[in-house]
């Protein structure tokens, strides 16, 4: 019973050995084949650029708002029907054109009372003082009492003020048919007329046309009060200048110069009111017109510029991605102060000279290979003289070293 059990078991150990010998070589040598290396990461593409040293004017860039340098609201001084009007909505009027008519008749003949009542008074004011120096040469003969020299000189007296009561009557008649012809106070764009021919007029009651002056116009804007010491140390040389872009206007900014600086800071904002004045015959700035304004202050030498897209910004601060000298990136943190145009003023974090990332920054995380795509020569190289143009001894041992164009260098075996 025992050696035919070992007779089964030594036959089922042939019958499985050369199977299994079989699977276990083919896992083993699958286990000792060695794994392909990951392929090295290709360097990314990116565009470099220096950073420079320059000198950099300090701007405050601002919203600004403009505003007429004079408006007036016309009104009637006196009451009657508008007869005419002499010029036309939203039309360019100078100072003293004819504007409105008022009907003019009542105030012609309140004129012509008021004259015919000093004509009246006068004549008698002549008899009451002729009254009175006669009276006072009686008096001096002794004809007659002083009662009667003070009652005629009284009376001559009174005439007399009523004579200037009547001149004064005449020059209001006057003036109220002046104030019937309304004439423009100032040189100004017109706008919408609020009451047409025919309608009545009531003394200083709705404003019947508005007029802005808009040559020289002013531009109201505001900047932070941390800029006050600059401002201050200009301002009272009338050294500052301002310059007014409008959106969406192709033409180019338009040049100005501060005028005004409000005598207090708004506690509020902790900004302070300025006010630039400008030229404005070509009419490019309107009242209530919204403009980008710059004001330049000084300037900064020696400045550690770079060009703005080459900053990332993002909630932790501000960085640069520097080309160290292996082409490897390096993430470094830059504060950066203030842009002009497409630099960025840097005043901490970089030096000049060093190269960074301008394009490309999505693709890179600290240490990864990049490749440039621009070429960025130091100025300070100058390219090397073309063998064709080179003479003497030397050029000929020059030219014997040169490879052939059409050959490429290959290197020497180690």
């Amino acid at each position: 019973m025992t050696r035919s059990r070992k007779n089964i078991e030594a036959g089922t150990l042939r019958g499985f050995c050369p199977i299994a010998l079989a699977s276990i070589c083919a896992l083993a040598s699958g286990c000792a084949k060695p794994q392909a290396a990951p392929a090295a990461r290709a360097p990314a593409s990116v565009t470099v650029g220096k950073v420079t040293q320059k000198t950099m004017p300090v701007e405050v860039t601002a919203v600004g708002n403009v505003e007429s340098v004079s408006t007036v609201s016309v009104r009637a001084q006196v009451g009657g029907e508008i007869q005419g009007v002499h010029f036309k909505e939203g039309e360019f009027v100078t100072k003293g054109q004819p504007l409105f008519t008022i009907d003019p008749r009542p105030y012609e003949a309140a004129l012509a009372q008021a004259k015919a009542t000093l004509a009246r008074d006068k004549a008698t004011d002549i008899y009451n003082r002729a009254q009175a120096k006669r009276y006072k040469t009686l008096f001096d003969q002794g004809v007659i009492p002083a009662e009667q020299v003070d009652s005629v000189t009284s009376a001559a007296d009174a005439s007399d003020a009523l004579l200037n009561a009547d001149e004064a009557a005449v020059k209001t008649a006057e003036l109220n048919l002046e104030y019937c012809s309304i004439n423009s106070p100032l040189d100004g764009r017109t706008g919408t007329i609020m009451v047409k021919a025919g309608n009545l007029v009531k003394v200083a009651d709705v404003p019947i046309v508005v007029i802005n002056q808009v040559n020289p116009i002013y531009v109201n804007f505001t900047v932070p009060q941390q800029y006050w010491p600059d401002i201050k140390e200009h301002v009272d040389r009338g050294a500052l200048h301002v310059m007014a872009t409008i959106p969406q206007d192709a033409g180019s900014p338009l040049q100005g110069t501060l005028t005004f600086v409000d005598n207090v800071v708004d506690s509020t904002t902790g900004t302070i009111h300025l006010r630039g004045t400008f030229e404005n015959h070509q009419n490019r700035l309107w009242p209530g017109l919204y403009v980008n304004v710059l004001l330049t202050l000084s300037e900064q030498p020696n400045a550690t510029v770079v060009p703005s897209h080459s900053i990332i910004t993002t909630q932790q601060g501000s960085y640069v991605y520097v080309v160290r000298a292996n082409n490897t990136v390096e993430q470094r943190t830059v504060v950066p102060t203030r842009t002009i145009g497409e630099e960025t003023v840097v005043e901490k974090g970089l030096h000049p000279g060093e190269t960074i990332v301008t394009d490309g920054q999505i693709n890179l995380i600290p240490g990864s290979a990049v490749e440039a795509k621009n070429a960025t020569p130091d100025p300070m190289d100058k390219p090397a003289q073309p063998s064709s143009q080179r003479t003497g001894p030397a050029a000929r041992v020059a030219d014997a070293a040169d490879p052939p164009a059409d050959k490429p260098i290959r290197p020497k075996a180690q």
